[in-house]
This record gives structure tokens, sequence and C-alpha cells, in this order.
């Protein structure tokens, strides 16, 4: 009778290294955890256009309040509109703005007395306008987007 010495099984007990078992489940795990990374990274990949096109925008934007800030005051001031209607346009406004990507955007320019201190007391900032105290507003027609600021003369 031939018996296995106590080397052959031990031998066999303490291989090392992974089974096809250990691989497959790591492979399903890493391909579980992967979904939903991917998914999270989707709405960072989508849209690339449209964020792209209001980053666009807002460069316009910033650009057309600056040109508007370094007009003398006077131009301002002939431009801002009556006592309680800031909604008009002024010449400042731009009608079509061509984009660098060909589209074309429609800059819109608002500019108005403002009540800084509420004297009047009515909670309104285009009512009982402050002198020397002005409300410039650029849009993009269509858009959410727009950028304001006060402006003094002092």
């Amino acid at each position: 009778m031939i018996r296995a010495g106590k080397d052959s099984f031990s031998s066999l007990s303490n291989a090392t290294g992974f089974s096809y078992v250990e691989i497959l489940l790591a492979i399903v795990l890493i391909a579980i955890c992967l979904v939903p990374a991917m998914e999270a990274l989707g709405p960072a990949f989508s849209n690339i256009a449209e964020k792209e096109k209001f980053s666009e925008n807002s460069m316009a934007l910033r650009s057309k309040l600056e040109e508007v800030l370094a007009a003398p005051w006077s131009d301002l001031e002939d431009e801002a509109v009556p006592e309680g209607s800031p909604l008009i346009p002024t010449i400042f406004s731009e009608a079509p703005y061509t984009m660098p990507d060909g589209r074309q955007i429609t800059l819109n320019v608002y500019i108005s007395g403002y009540d800084g201190n509420n004297a009047d007391a009515d909670d309104d900032p285009f009512s009982g306008i402050d002198s020397g105290l002005l409300y410039v507003k650029v849009t993009v027609e269509g858009t959410p987007q727009q950028m304001e600021t006060l402006v003094s003369i002092f």
C-alpha cells in the first residue's frame, strides 16, 4: 500500500495566488461599482455645448458691461430711463452680436436711476431716485443670463 507523504498534501494546502472564483468575484464587484461611478460622471459630460454657450455668453456680458461702464457719466445719465421704468433698453444695447461660434445673440442694456437710500420708504429701488446713482443691467435676450451693477458719479 502506498501511503501519501505528509509533504504532498501540505504543498497543495499552502498554494498561493488567486483562484478562478476569486478573480471572477473581483471582476463582478468592479463592474457593479463602475456603473454608478460612470452614471455620476454622465452629467459632467452631457450638455458640453450648452455649457460652452453659457460661458461665451458670460464673457460677452462682461465685455458689454465694461464697455458701458467706460462711457462718460453724462452719456449714461442721458440714457437713463425715467423713474419707475427700468426695463427699457438703451442705445447701448446691441442687436445681433455675432459670437465666435457663429451664433448671434442680442445684448440688452438697461440704465435707470436708483433709490439707494430708500428715502421715500416705499422699498422700490426705482422710485424716488438718488442723484448721482444709476442702475446698469446687461442681459442676453432669451436667456436668464444677466449682469448688473450700480454706478455712482461720486
